[in-house]
């Protein structure tokens, strides 16, 4: 690789995987690399380790060498930074960058699906949350923590399935073959799926999200009415922002390709293939959202939730 010359980093470090691409100036791509999932619950240290693990498996697949990082800027998505206190925290972390710019993971996915224009995105993979930009302010609904919110995430399908498996268990409901397979990962015994609930992230459970998928698309009423409801979620926030006058829509993550199909045709004919939000973030090629920089004559926009107004639905 021709490495006297300024490089650009992307990492989209959502809660399923980690990607990482590198481009020269002219906005050729030089290496890339993917890994687990690269989030903030993991913290500072460990997420530290698993940014550069992704940034070297990309530099040495374009033959860069370990010093040329230096002459790299670097836009970095993280699934969770808009955790209280997180993005400071990551702030004060030294990386070897040139240049480095942390966004949320939904940020960056929305800047990269729309080229920084004016659009609004369901991510849906392990967890969910949902984002749009207008006139440089940012709108995030949902969000917030499979347990409580995601209803179209693969964590939550993997949920309900377990949930209902676990009743079937009990005799309350018909052992199907798809609750008999989410069963047979504990061996058939309900004790060994709550010992292992104890400790389940929602990666955990988004693991059964393609055997519901697999049923489901194979005619399986029980997999077809889990999906049905992750695709009126989906459906149901964008929506939302179509009633608030978007007409540039994406849904993206690991499960959206999936549950696509179970969409609306009309819906379904508005969405837009995403770019790399984190890499024009990198290249400086527009400003990030600030926090609370709506217009006053506009409805009430903030950028997180820890605001103190709140977006609501």
């Amino acid at each position: 690789m021709g490495a006297n010359g300024t490089t650009y980093l992307s990492i989209d470090g959502g809660g399923t995987r980690r990607r990482a691409r590198i481009e020269d100036e002219n906005g050729r791509v030089l290496g890339e690399a993917s890994s687990g999932p690269a989030r903030t619950r993991i913290g500072l240290e460990k997420a530290r380790r698993s940014i550069m693990e992704i940034t070297q498996a990309a530099a040495a697949q374009s033959g860069q060498a370990r010093e040329d990082v230096t002459r790299t800027h670097a836009g970095i998505g993280l699934a969770g930074l808009r955790r209280r206190g997180a993005e400071a925290a990551f702030n004060e972390v030294s990386y070897p960058f040139a240049s480095v710019a942390f966004i949320s993971h939904g940020l960056a996915a929305c800047l990269g699906a729309h080229s920084g224009a004016d659009g609004a995105i369901v991510v849906a993979g392990a967890g969910s949350v949902s984002v749009g930009l207008i006139d440089g302010c940012e709108i995030r609904v949902a969000g917030y923590g499979f347990t409580v919110s995601d209803e179209c995430s693969g964590a939550d399908l993997g949920l309900q399935v377990v949930r209902l498996a676990l009743r079937t268990a009990d005799r309350r409901g018909e052992l199907i073959s798809l609750l008999s397979e989410a069963l047979g990962a504990f061996d058939h015994d309900p004790e060994q799926a709550v010992a292992w609930s104890d400790e389940a992230r929602a990666t955990d459970y988004a693991v059964f999200a393609p055997i519901v998928m697999r049923d489901a698309n194979q005619g399986d009423p029980v997999g077809g009415r889990f999906v049905e409801r992750a695709a009126d979620a989906i459906g149901d926030l964008l929506d939302l922002f179509l009633a608030r006058g978007f007409d540039r829509l994406s849904a993206l993550g690991g499960f959206a390709d999936d549950i696509t199909p179970w969409l609306t045709p009309d819906l379904r004919a508005r969405l837009r293939h995403p770019d790399a939000g984190a890499l024009r973030v990198a290249r400086g090629r527009f400003d990030l959202p600030k926090p609370g920089s709506s217009k006053l004559d506009r409805p009430k926009r903030e950028t997180d939730h820890d605001q103190d107004s709140k977006f609501r639905v």
